[in-house]
């Protein structure tokens, strides 16, 4: 892998891009090659994220889990767009998301990524539908548009009935099922989920990893951020992240393969 990783950063750009489109091609929304984040505390380096190299195909859900610390939420600010690396290659769905700058990220965000948080990010004083919208508004839909998709959204997470509603008049499942619909209502590569039942009770947070696994059935590539090992179970395969580093790769359980 080292050789390859090295092989493919000595790349010119016309062949970096046809590395993109070839693996865009077959179906890897997500590849890394070498990839680091660093960062200068003093006189000191911290290596947040050291030489990364993954790779998530389309239709895929995948947990990437480690303690507090690890390296996971960087890697997610990398994959997500968030953030840059500060060495390394990053293609997302065949764009190499590492070498652009900020204009280009914010597009590749709202056009290639649905974000899901832990504390769901919604406008207060905006309706479920109006919430859902907003992706759709930044991307330049019509208005008309943009009210059909955000109810197909809605309906797609069992929310229909409720799509008039303040954030402050739905319970936690709720709210976390109209961010979830925000997400899937740009066709989104990937859908990024960052411990997405950390503030909801048992109950609640089984309801909505049965949503995603129902999302990922529908064909959903899922990409979900956690430090919880029975939240990571319900994926297909976890990536186990360690003092920045890629510790373990599993297939569970759950995968039909």
């Amino acid at each position: 892998m080292a050789s390859l990783d090295t092989a493919i950063q000595e790349l010119n750009p016309k062949q970096l891009e046809a590395r993109g489109e070839q693996l865009r091609q077959e179906g890897i929304v997500i590849r890394t090659y070498d990839l680091w984040k660093t960062y200068i505390m003093g006189d000191q380096e911290i290596h947040a994220v050291s030489g990364v190299d993954i790779e998530i195909r389309r239709g895929e859900y995948v947990a990437i889990m480690g303690p507090s610390g690890s390296g996971k939420s960087t890697l997610m600010n990398l994959i997500g767009c968030l953030d840059t690396p500060t060495k390394g290659l990053y293609y997302l769905n065949g764009k190499l998301a590492s070498e652009m700058e900020d204009d280009e990220l914010a597009r590749i965000r709202n056009k290639e990524i649905g974000f899901v948080f832990q504390t769901f990010n919604l406008l207060a004083r905006a309706s479920a539908l109006h919430n859902v919208e907003l992706p759709l508004i930044y991307a330049g839909i019509s208005s008309q548009e943009r009210l059909e998709r955000a109810r197909r959204a809605l309906s797609s997470v069992d929310l229909e009935q409720r799509m008039h509603h303040k954030p402050n008049e739905l319970s936690g499942g709720q709210r976390q099922r109209v961010a979830i619909a925000r997400a899937l209502v740009n066709h989104p590569s990937i859908l990024l989920a960052d411990e997405p039942t950390g503030a909801l009770d048992t109950k609640t947070g089984n309801e909505i990893m049965l949503l995603f696994e129902r999302l990922h059935e529908e064909g959903n590539t899922i990409v979900l951020v956690t430090h919880e090992p029975d939240i990571a179970s319900q994926a297909h395969r976890i990536i186990h992240i360690r003092d920045g580093k890629v510790d373990q790769d599993e297939i569970t359980s759950r995968s039909k393969n």
